[in-house]
């Protein structure tokens, strides 16, 4: 039977007028009136479109709002962002931060010039002193540009490895870490409260950062090595991003002098002609970068994401081919480099609940503390205090908590050099130094499961139904449940040398499922074999997860 088309009910058409009146943007007014007026002549799709745009407003989610570049309450435009930092400012303001400094900063993307623009006026109407990053940079110089220079907050325009239609804003706390519940619904809630963005006042009385703020972050950058050898030959990609330029400067600055990006790739464009999905961990996305490394002889590939807060190594393996490193393998190799090089009395190391659990036992026998916390940097970079390190699998790293309280691509790449020279100089690879950390701490194999679901409520249903009937084997270990976690929809299962976490996606629409198999080595001749073993079972569990989550 045919459905019905939709058509445009008297509430949609009365809430997109609302909108188009209030809206501070004659391109965007003028784009929604053409939805309008399609959707006013009977065209289907133009109402499921207009029903789409003004079903926002978008959400506070895992860091802060993301959403594609277009007109009405649901998309990033500037009056979205008018009201969001009207509601940013009547936030700060009922926490005592008034006429406080607020740094504001952005990255490349289409529409993220006009947005900084947008913020900085705003908060600058609202009396807060606005300093405003010159130019295009990365994300993790806003976040040290926060703690620099005493802010009460920071907002950086940017959709890291989304897709290029997409856009986004990302607040920081006056910790300089990005914000936590529940200031989130706080923040959200002062949104609602907003006036319509015609009504918001603005002021351009905004100033912009000086010069001193990137050279400051790139001193403290030439400070990380641990050792001496700098011979390394580095192939780049800053995947059309904003970190090019810097990373460069920041390897020179270490004493990192060869180094050479993927041509295509090395300046910002928000089109992002050469991958289908500027994220490093995406198949495809690092083809050039490996291409290149192979024709210069590198020593070390690195792919940064478009806003350079992830950073992803790649190296060539002991049958001379080149491949990327997964994020749990990066951890663990600058993990370790950290712990057997700090200076800290009591040094803390942190990971999060999906990533590798091998970073607990590499801790202990440091004599080092170790955390685990929820997903994301905004619960890493408040793991502790003494915190030396943390990382997440999603290629998130931080290497340098006492200046950067957030993942940071620009200074994981430095100490990374740091560690592929030493090696090479010592003769060795850093597939070596993961055969050694396999063998003093046993193989640890991860993986993941994503299952696209689009409708909350089916995915809540799924997750339900797991939690209720949780199995009792998986690749024939018994396994228990542990059920969700504090301020968390996650569940846990365990068993003899297993782990999985299942976890409901807080920035796309999927189901995630992380799988984590380890595997004893009792001698160095052990390991191939132990290898197998571990890659045996977790391809079974994976097979065993993906028929549990389709029934």
């Amino acid at each position: 039977m045919t459905q019905p088309s939709p058509r445009l009910t008297t509430g949609l058409r009365d809430q997109a007028f609302r909108w188009i009146a209030d809206d501070v943007d004659p391109d965007t007014r003028t784009e929604l009136q053409t939805v309008l007026a399609r959707a006013m002549g009977g065209d289907a799709d133009a109402v499921a479109e207009l029903a789409d745009r003004m079903a926002g407003p978008l959400t506070f989610g895992t860091a802060g709002l993301r959403g594609p570049v277009r007109a009405g309450p649901n998309g990033m435009n500037p009056a979205v962002v008018v009201r969001t930092t009207a509601g940013v400012a009547a936030w700060l303001t009922s926490h005592g931060k008034a006429g406080g400094t607020v740094v504001v900063g952005r990255d490349a993307r289409h529409g993220s010039a006009a947005f900084a623009v947008a913020a900085a006026e705003v908060l600058s109407a609202a009396g807060f002193a606005v300093k405003v990053l010159p130019g295009p940079l990365p994300t993790p110089v806003l976040a040290f540009a926060v703690g620099h220079l005493g802010a009460v907050a920071g907002i950086q325009v940017t959709a890291s490895h989304n897709p290029p239609a997409d856009n986004g804003y990302k607040l920081y706390d006056d910790t300089a870490a990005q914000i936590v519940p529940p200031a989130d619904r706080e923040v959200e809630a002062a949104i609602a409260d907003a006036p319509a963005a015609v009504a918001v006042p603005r002021s351009p009385d905004a100033t912009t950062a000086g010069s001193d703020v990137l050279e400051t972050y790139l001193s403290r950058c030439a400070t990380l090595p641990r050792g001496t050898a700098r011979t390394l030959r580095v192939a780049a990609t800053p995947m059309h991003g904003v970190g090019g330029d810097v990373l460069v400067r920041a390897l020179r600055a270490a004493g990192f002098t060869d180094v050479r990006l993927v041509a295509e790739q090395a300046e910002p464009d928000p089109d992002f002609p050469t991958v289908a999905f500027p994220n490093p961990e995406e198949p495809g996305a690092t083809d050039r970068l490996l291409a290149l490394a192979a024709e210069i002889d590198a020593d070390l590939a690195i792919a940064l994401d478009p806003d350079a807060d992830r950073c992803a190594l790649g190296a060539r393996d002991g049958d001379g081919t080149w491949r990327m490193l997964r994020g749990d393998e990066t951890g663990v190799l600058l993990g370790e480099h950290v712990l057997s090089t700090t200076d800290s009395t009591d040094p803390l190391v942190a990971t999060t609940i999906v990533s590798s659990s091998m970073l607990g036992g590499m801790a202990e026998a440091h004599g080092a503390r170790y955390a685990e916390t929820l997903t994301g940097f905004k619960w890493l970079a408040r793991a502790g205090e003494g915190l030396v390190f943390a990382y997440e699998e999603a290629l998130g790293v931080c290497v340098n908590p006492g200046f950067v309280r957030d993942k940071d691509g620009i200074a994981a790449a430095v100490l990374a050099c740091d560690l592929a020279a030493t090696t090479k100089a010592a003769g060795r690879t850093l597939f070596d130094v993961l055969d050694d950390l396999a063998v003093r701490h046993g193989v640890h194999l991860t993986d993941q499961v994503s299952v696209r679901i689009p409708d909350l409520r089916a995915r809540a249903e799924l997750m339900d139904r797991v939690r209720t009937a949780p199995p009792a084997t998986l690749a024939d270990v018994a396994v228990t449940a542990e059920d969700r976690l504090p301020e968390a929809d996650v569940l846990r299962l365990r068993g003899e040398g297993l782990r999985v976490v299942l976890r409901p996606s807080g920035t796309e629409p999927k189901l995630k499922v992380y799988l984590e198999v380890t595997a004893d080595v009792p001698a160095e001749e052990d390991l191939p074999e132990s290898r197998r073993t571990a890659a045996k079972r977790l391809t079974a569990l994976r097979t065993e997860l993906s028929q549990l989550l389709d029934r």
